[in-house]
Order: C-alpha cells, then sequence, then structure tokens
C-alpha cells in the first residue's frame, strides 16, 4: 500500500494536504470545557494518530520511497506543524495551547518515522543479502 501512493505521488500529497486542513478544522473547533479528573485518552490518542498520519504521508510524499536524506524534513514540516496547531488554539475559545499536546503530536511523529525508516534498512538488508548470496 506504501509503495502505491509513493509510486501516485500527487495522491499521496492530496491525501497529506486533507490531513492537515482535518487537524486544523478540527483544532478550530469550540468543545466544552473537560471535567476535572480523569485521564483525556480521546484528547492523547487524536493527537498521536492525527500527527502519525501527517507524518507518515508526509514522508510518503516527500521521500518518495527513494530520497531517506529527506526523512528529516518531513519530521521538521510535522513539528512546525504541530506547534503552529497549539499556537492556533489560543485563538479557539475553551481551547490552549498545551506542551502536552505537543509533546503527543511529536511522539506520533516519532513512530510514523520510526516505522517509516524501517522500510529502509529492509530495502538495504535485502540489497545485501542479494550481493551477499553471490
Amino acid at each position: 500500500m506504501i509503495s502505491w501512493f509513493e509510486k501516485h505521488n500527487k495522491l499521496s500529497w492530496i491525501v497529506t494536504i486533507v490531513i492537515a486542513i482535518i487537524i486544523f478544522y478540527l483544532s478550530s473547533l469550540i468543545f466544552p470545557p473537560r471535567p476535572p479528573g480523569g485521564f483525556p485518552w480521546k484528547s492523547i490518542a487524536y493527537h498521536f494518530y492525527a500527527f502519525l498520519f501527517l507524518e507518515a504521508f508526509l514522508l510518503i510524499s516527500i521521500t518518495r520511497g527513494k530520497k531517506k536524506d529527506l526523512i528529516f524534513l518531513a519530521i521538521m514540516i510535522a513539528i512546525v506543524y504541530a506547534v503552529s496547531d497549539e499556537i492556533h488554539q489560543l485563538f479557539v475559545p475553551t481551547r490552549a495551547f498545551t506542551i502536552s499536546d505537543i509533546l503527543t503530536d511529536f511522539a506520533g511523529i516519532l513512530f510514523a518515522t520510526l516505522i517509516y525508516s524501517l522500510k529502509f534498512l529492509n530495502i538495504k538488508k535485502s540489497v545485501n543479502e542479494v550481493y551477499d548470496e553471490s
């Protein structure tokens, strides 16, 4: 599935932009304040998975499965977007800038990067195995 999106780069960019728009839209919504106490599972899951998918599609779109030296660029774009998303929430009633949200976003970004980077390691390992067998 990933290689399909790498081959259809325009579509992967469209998905990336749609995910960014959805994140911005959801950050613009006004929610009632959370009751005190309890653990914010929904918020953590949303931040983690939203930025996991954003980073995954950024990686696919930017590297196209070939340019592993651009992985850092994808990470930086996602981090800047996460911080700008929190700044944007300063201007939305009942929303706030929180470091914990940025850290959760960052965890999703790093997890997506780790999983995608394994693809490059597997390609390198496969090529080395072919040369070792000959």
